[in-house]
């Protein structure tokens, strides 16, 4: 039987519009010229882009509702409804949250539909809602789930409840918090350096609810000084269209001008900064890279002119090609 469940981000909706308007009217009272605050045509967008993405939810859900129903028959697992197990499912759906949110960081062709959210330089309740359009990347991360036997209605439950949490921590309006909230939590603080584009703020603090899974897993970094917003290379648009697709086009435009089918799998399946070795021909004499050589380049620059590289990578988290490389420019890239 479907767990009778209550559509969480439906009875939120109330409370997202009274918080936006309460945040529109203190920067309005109280203005902080060192805040990113609010610019009208990017909330525009980022309220556009939040209306777009429940339309396309929508057409995903149906293929992947299919997929993960088809998985649940064939578990012989099933969790029961209760009020603990719902606390159990919550913070199991976290845990693979954590998983998906760097996932979709550290891969590019799944970087190109989150790169969405990361796309605005202000940082305000509207950023929450901006939203990707082509988020049929994210299922397989909870598969496990269904296969432990949680009913994919209460999946659904789970993570629009994780979504929900994160809708205030997208304000600049709200300090640091008591030490033991910030240790165990998501807050405004730890989500400011997420959304970052300083190097030693990038791919850090990937957490939903519970900011523990960052501190386990090395991906932790605490607010130190102020955030700087947006891509290591902003797209500079309003278009929804554009904001929705960039990333992929400029993933195509990379495939197309690649030499060899290991660069095209690079381009598509490495990280966002990655860029391949050049030949050792092009690199001039003593480079000792042999020809055709393909690896992610390790020379640190500054975070503001290049891509990131992944947070579990062991090169810098900020890395460029060799100058004279001859590969396409290093996609936009943000924490």
């Amino acid at each position: 039987m479907e767990p009778n469940l209550p559509d969480v981000v439906l009875w939120s909706i109330p409370a997202f519009v009274l918080l936006t308007v309460i945040e529109m009217v203190s920067y309005r009272l109280h203005p902080d010229e060192d805040a990113a605050g609010y610019e009208t045509k990017d909330a525009a967008t980022s309220l556009t882009m939040g209306i777009g993405s429940l339309g396309f939810d929508l057409l995903w859900k149906i293929p992947i509702l299919a997929i993960y129903m088809g998985v649940y028959e064939l578990t012989p697992l099933r969790v029961p409804v209760l009020w603990w197990t719902v606390l159990l499912m919550l913070l199991a759906q976290d845990f693979f949250y954590y998983w998906s949110h760097r996932g979709h960081h550290v891969i590019r062709i799944l970087w190109a539909c989150h790169v969405v959210h990361h796309s605005s330089e202000k940082f305000n309740l509207t950023t929450a809602l901006r939203q990707p359009w082509t988020s049929a990347t994210v299922w397989p991360f909870y598969l496990p789930l269904i296969a432990c036997g949680v009913h994919p209605a209460a999946l659904a439950f789970c993570q629009s409840a994780n979504l929900v949490y994160q809708f205030w921590v997208h304000t600049e309006r709200v300090g640091k918090l008591p030490r033991p909230f910030e240790y165990v939590l998501n807050t405004p603080s730890h989500h400011r350096v997420h959304h970052a584009s300083q190097g030693g703020y990038l791919d850090r603090n990937y957490g939903g609810i519970l900011i523990v899974w960052d501190r386990m897993f090395g991906s932790f970094a605490a607010e130190t000084e102020r955030p700087v917003y947006g891509l290591t290379k902003n797209i500079s648009t309003h278009n929804p269209l554009r904001v929705a697709t960039h990333e992929y086009a400029a993933i195509a435009r990379d495939v197309r001008a690649a030499d060899t089918w290991s660069e095209r799998a690079g381009r598509v399946f490495r990280g966002p900064g990655w860029q391949p070795v050049p030949k050792a021909g092009a690199a001039g004499a003593g480079e000792g890279v042999g020809a055709g050589t393909e690896a992610s380049a390790s020379a640190p620059v500054p975070a503001q002119a290049t891509a990131s590289a992944p947070a579990t990578a062991s090169a810098p988290a900020a890395a460029s090609a060799p100058a004279a490389a001859s590969a396409a420019p290093a996609p936009e890239r943000t924490p």
